[in-house]
């Protein structure tokens, strides 16, 4: 009768344990107070709960059961895969990395915008003002976000809170905003039609946390390209200088006697006339003194600019250049060239064997000059796909060994010139008994022989000689000297860069990130090339849609049929 008495004992106070941990519970929910009471009725029914499940198993010798261990081992298990599961979790929420398996990259910023916001200066802040959160505009907002925990932003209904959208002057639905600190600027409106571009994002990013402009000119006066929109017009590309923070304007050195001194780069984009002799001096002078050029040179046209170039170590080559490659492959016409090849400098860094194509172009040879660094960038395939063709009258063209020039062509250059400038403190260092070199020494102590006659900012490095002759004692120290780098990129095409055919492939990227490089911004991303997807689809006529169909939809259900009677009657 006692052992009878004691295990309803233990029975009642195991079915006390459940009654505990339902009032802490009622307890914590009906005062939203989960203090010290309810708490201790919790912890009390758990403990009680669990000794009864422990003496119950130990009167019934629970644990030594088969179907006991079995379902042990089944509940273990599946708490392990519960905790793997929840430390996943933990670390794809802690730990963010994402892998992007398109081949064109496209749920993945490019390198340049990932750069600019890595380094953020200050917060900043994008406000998109609209209804709808676009999963594809938020999904690339989310992509800048990762990268900076200063990027930030935000989705404003302007009907619900008027005075944000009175602030930043919305007049429509998806306006969309950049703010740093007192600083706004319309990115673009997005519509069903158009969607947030990381493009014009990058841009207004670069342009509101950057508080330098650089000045660019475009030379005028000699057939150059138009600036404003029109047949053969470089309006798309000067719009893309302004989205990159570059102020743009004419130049005519037929008006004014020099390069202004605001001058980042000078681009001279298909002249169809020759230059005066003044002009080209004046490029000279503008280059010696630490200036910056781009010149975009097209077949049958004579800038006059060969001294200048001679300098350099280039020279324009008459021919024309020709690829057959792209005819087959990409609809370009042989006077087209495809280059899918580019060198090694910061210009081209990030162009992997992208497309670009330069329609009517001339080769450019390069010869190595003491003082200039030349790298190509941008080369044609090899013969027979590309040659340099003399005979620009044929219809048909073909390559000859005595006139033509076999690939690969180099269709463009940069180029770096180092030069030391003295100082405005060197004459004052200078001994009085040592004269100054008269024009006549000069001229005979340069290095490099030039066609038009030069000032003396004009001359290159003197050489130790000279200098033991103008100075025969030290006239000045390394503080009294500055060390000027010019940049030179020479072009053999100026159509790459023409409306319509700027925004194709990467003649975009080669524009501008040669003018950004020119500008001296090395430290500024250079151009995003848009991302498009790759066209996978399959075109098939009627007939092979037809088969496509009978062999889907009859011949394959009747060959697994078949398959299926010869096993059957195998094993019958």
């Amino acid at each position: 009768m006692k052992i009878v008495a004691k295990k309803k004992l233990w029975k009642y106070l195991f079915w006390l344990g459940p009654f505990l941990i339902t009032v802490g519970l009622t307890v914590g929910l009906v005062s939203e107070q989960w203090g010290l009471i309810p708490l201790a009725f919790i912890i009390t029914g758990i403990v009680i709960s669990g000794l009864g499940i422990i003496w119950q198993s130990y009167q019934s010798n629970w644990w030594n059961r088969r179907s006991t261990q079995a379902g042990t081992n089944a509940l273990v298990a599946t708490l392990a895969v519960l905790a793997i599961l929840g430390l996943i979790n933990f670390l794809g929420t802690r730990y963010h990395s994402r892998a992007d398996l398109t081949e064109a990259q496209l749920f993945t910023l490019a390198p340049q915008s990932r750069e600019l916001v890595s380094v953020l200066p200050q917060p900043v802040k994008v406000w998109v003002f609209d209804i709808n959160q676009n999963p594809q505009d938020r999904e690339l907002l989310e992509n800048y976000q990762r990268q900076s925990s200063k990027f930030k932003y935000e989705y404003i209904d302007p009907q619900a809170r008027p005075g944000i959208a009175e602030k930043f002057g919305v007049k429509d639905y998806g306006e969309v905003y950049l703010e740093s600190g007192d600083k706004r600027q319309l990115v673009q409106t997005v519509n069903e039609n158009e969607r947030l571009s990381e493009i014009r994002l990058t841009s207004r990013l670069q342009q509101l946390t950057n508080s330098t402009t650089a000045k660019v000119y475009l030379l005028q006066g000699h057939g150059e390209r138009q600036l404003s929109a029109g047949k053969g017009a470089i309006s798309q590309a000067v719009q893309g200088l302004g989205d990159k923070n570059f102020t743009t304007s004419p130049l005519n050195l037929g008006e004014t006697s020099k390069v202004p001194q605001d001058a980042a780069v000078v681009i001279v984009a298909g002249p169809k006339r020759g230059l005066f002799e003044g002009e080209v001096k004046a490029l000279q002078e503008y280059l010696n003194r630490g200036g910056n050029l781009l010149l975009m040179i097209d077949p049958n046209t004579d800038p006059k600019l060969n001294s200048l170039l001679q300098e350099w170590g280039v020279s324009l080559d008459n021919r024309l250049a020709v690829d057959v490659s792209g005819e087959s492959v990409v609809g370009l016409g042989p006077a087209a060239p495809l280059v899918t090849e580019y060198g090694q400098h910061p210009i081209t860094k990030d162009f992997g064997n992208g497309n670009s194509f330069y329609p009517i172009a001339r080769p450019l040879e390069i010869t190595s000059v003491p003082g200039v660094e030349a790298t190509p960038l941008l080369r044609t395939k090899p013969y027979p796909s590309s040659w340099a063709e003399s005979d620009l009258k044929s219809e048909k063209l073909e390559f000859n060994a005595d006139k033509d020039l076999k690939g690969p062509l180099t269709l463009g250059v940069a180029l770096t010139r180092k030069q030391v400038a003295k100082s405005a403190s060197t004459p004052q260092a200078s001994p009085t008994p040592s004269p100054l070199p008269s024009p006549t020494t000069q001229s005979k102590t340069s290095p490099t022989p030039s066609p038009s006659p030069k000032t003396p900012q004009a001359l290159p490095l003197p050489s130790p000689t000279t200098q033991g002759k103008a100075s025969p004692t030290p006239t000045s120290t390394p503080s009294s000297q500055t060390a000027a780098e010019s940049r030179l990129v020479v072009l053999g095409n100026s159509n790459f860069a023409t409306d319509g055919l700027f925004q194709q492939q990467l003649n975009g990227d080669v524009f501008l990130n040669s003018v950004t490089w020119l500008s001296k911004q090395d430290q500024q991303p250079l151009s995003i090339r848009p991302k498009e997807p790759k066209n996978r689809r399959i075109t098939l006529t009627t007939t092979q849609a037809n088969l496509l169909i009978l062999s889907s939809l009859l011949v394959l259900p009747l060959i697994g049929f078949a398959i299926a009677v010869i096993i059957w009657w195998k094993r019958r």
